[in-house]
């Protein structure tokens, strides 16, 4: 399992997450997963991220489709390739309907569709093919060019079976959030295997984000996890994910406690079939230094 760091694109400055990255990469971390938000641009930021660690792996996880153009993502995204020396991986997702229509007044019209259409004219151009389509919500007529940029991987955020099976026929494979270690086990990787496997791809990746928060106030960490990550619990997708998992809400999924609960926890995923682990870390000042130690320490003993 290769683990890595998700990192927290809305806390601190961007000095903070520069030193995240640093952080990271002298931990050992194999990957460094930045969600594209309404706040820094991960592609602009990714490159200068990556100098400072030349050894590290980076994703984006995830980049919303709605926002841009097949064409200009891939664009972006091989760019990006080019400027981390291939480094770089594109996860791409939906978002969530209450977000794209609430917030930028587009519809979520066909997810699935949407996705499928999208997926026609990124992929071809990641790989250095020209495009020809004319879909039903994208079209696109031409290339993209960016000299010297390798191939670029694609992640896709999945958790439904529709855009499961999209995922494993299409993609290098998931990425998921708010998903816990059973619903990974029982529903998220046979559903990705037996798609991929039909469709004569590669055992595709399973990639979980987590959070953790190494504690000995778990109850009021646990409040604090609710209050923060309480929005993400009424997005659809993930409401049904935490209801598999039996969990409350969004604080729930958090994994709390001392080093030896958290290892726990986090082995679980390891136990579920996840090939790739991002590890958020969501502790306040008071313990940030206690779980950063023990991350550092998970990531050391692999």
């Amino acid at each position: 399992m290769r683990i890595g760091i998700m990192g927290d694109p809305w806390a601190g400055t961007w000095d903070d997450m520069q030193d995240e990255v640093r952080w990271a990469a002298a931990s050992g971390a194999h990957t460094y997963w930045l969600a594209q938000v309404w706040r820094y641009d991960a592609f602009t930021v990714i490159p200068t991220l990556g100098a400072l660690a030349p050894g590290m792996q980076f994703a984006t996880g995830v980049a919303a489709t709605f926002h841009r153009h097949p064409m200009t993502m891939a664009s972006q995204a091989l760019t990006t390739n080019l400027l981390t020396g291939g480094r770089f991986t594109l996860g791409l997702g939906l978002m969530h309907q209450p977000v794209i229509e609430g917030m930028f007044g587009i519809p979520f019209a066909k997810p699935v569709k949407h996705m499928s259409e999208y997926l026609d004219i990124v992929l071809p151009l990641l790989a250095g093919q020209p495009v020809s389509t004319a879909g039903e919500l994208w079209t696109y007529h031409g290339p993209v060019d960016v000299p010297g940029a390798p191939p670029c991987e694609v992640l896709l955020a999945a958790l439904g079976p529709q855009m499961l099976g999209v995922c494993g026929r299409r993609t290098a494979g998931t990425i998921t959030w708010m998903t816990g270690p059973a619903t990974l086990r029982d529903h998220v990787v046979p559903t990705l295997h037996a798609t991929a496997e039909l469709a004569g791809r590669p055992e595709p990746r399973v990639v979980g984000l987590v959070a953790v928060h190494v504690t000995d106030d778990v109850a009021g960490a646990r409040a604090a996890a609710s209050a923060n990550l309480g929005l993400y619990g009424q997005m659809p997708s993930y409401r049904a994910m935490l209801d598999r998992e039996g969990l409350a809400d969004a604080g729930d999924f958090v994994i709390i406690g001392g080093e030896e609960q958290v290892r726990s926890g986090l082995e679980a995923y390891r136990a579920a079939g996840v090939t790739d682990l991002g590890i958020a870390v969501t502790a306040g000042p008071a313990d940030r230094d206690r779980t950063r130690a023990f991350v550092a320490g998970f990531l050391a003993t692999g």
